[in-house]
């Protein structure tokens, strides 16, 4: 589905990650963790043809991406509502690049916004709304673009943990319910059980310049629960290969 071959990307003399290779499957959800300022975001970045890197490619469906397209969409970490937009506003933002008129897009919207547990929340403006809500516009916004790659840049780290952990919760089958047009998501996040509880498959940047010191994939059945014995293995592991002497 979306490949990324052979990435590297620095400034001027400084490397921040080199030789990087990524394959994230059709109904995947691919994590990627390392340390603070190894260059995650930047990837991410990357795939989605927000920047370009300095050698490699991208490929979605085989086909190079080399500039943003709504086919792949972004959530940032920072929640990003538009605050003189209501809720439902906000997200047709998401679908103007479909060119449908007024009354299919509010339908569209209304649809998106339902799917995200904000049914009867469609006219409130954002700071009417928690920051678990704002963030649920934001992933309805994406969503509502009709993308075949969701990225999302620690999603969840602005939100209180109570609020968070519902939305992990939930996440899954919002993305894959069959509701949307969404085939992979690749997430980037520091939480490592959020990371075993939402992945299939997780790349481990460590070193300087950064690069793939190893993959994991996560084989257990969902709904996930963090209390497993087998759930802490996976958590272990990772936190052995972030740690550990390059």
């Amino acid at each position: 589905m979306l490949e990324g071959e052979g990435l590297s990307f620095g400034y001027g003399n400084f490397r921040v990650f080199e030789d990087v290779n990524l394959s994230i499957g059709e109904r995947e959800i691919a994590a990627i963790v390392g340390p603070s300022g190894i260059g995650k975001s930047t990837l991410l970045r990357i795939l989605g043809g927000f920047l370009k890197p300095n050698s490699g490619v991208v490929r979605l469906l085989g086909e190079p991406v080399v500039r943003p397209t709504p086919k792949i969409m972004l959530v940032h970490q920072s929640i990003v509502t538009f605050p003189w937009m209501t809720a439902l506003e906000n997200v047709m933002l998401g679908l103007q690049h479909l060119r449908l008129d007024r009354e299919e897009a509010e339908r569209e919207a209304k649809r998106m916004l339902e799917l995200v547990g904000l049914k009867g929340f469609e006219n409130f403006y954002p700071k009417e709304l928690s920051g678990g809500m704002r963030q649920r516009v934001a992933i309805a916004r994406a969503l509502a673009a009709r993308p075949l790659v969701l990225l999302m840049d620690e999603p969840f780290s602005h939100l209180d943990e109570l609020t968070a952990e519902n939305l992990r919760h939930e996440i899954y089958s919002i993305l894959f319910g069959g509701e949307t047009s969404l085939k992979s998501v690749v997430l980037v996040s520091h939480n490592l059980y959020e990371v075993v509880e939402l992945s299939d498959v997780v790349y481990v940047l460590n070193g300087r310049p950064a690069h793939v010191v190893d993959i994991v994939r996560i084989d257990l059945p969902r709904p996930r629960n963090p209390k497993e014995p087998e759930f802490t293995k996976y958590v272990d592991a990772l936190y052995a290969a972030l740690t550990a002497k390059l």
